[in-house]
């Protein structure tokens, strides 16, 4: 069973072969993706907020006109 797993992937390049080979996988066994993904998380954070605003102002039929209206929008924000 091993003998044909290895028979199958002689084809990949090991580290001692390929030095191009060899950082590439290095790069990839050290990458760390938690700065990204805290990034991403933040940025559909502010997404949902953005489109809970958007709903909370479309059901609210404000008048635009009102410069009352207005202020109270502007405290609330």
């Amino acid at each position: 069973c091993s003998s044909f797993i290895s028979s199958q992937f002689s084809f990949i390049p090991t580290a001692s072969t390929n030095p191009k080979a060899a950082l590439k996988s290095k790069i990839v066994a050290e990458f760390r993706p938690q700065s990204l993904i805290d990034e991403l998380l933040l940025y559909k954070r502010s997404e949902d907020q953005i489109e809970l605003k958007e709903k909370q102002l479309s059901t609210m039929r404000v008048d635009v006109c009102s410069t009352e209206t207005l202020k109270c929008l502007k405290g609330k924000a």
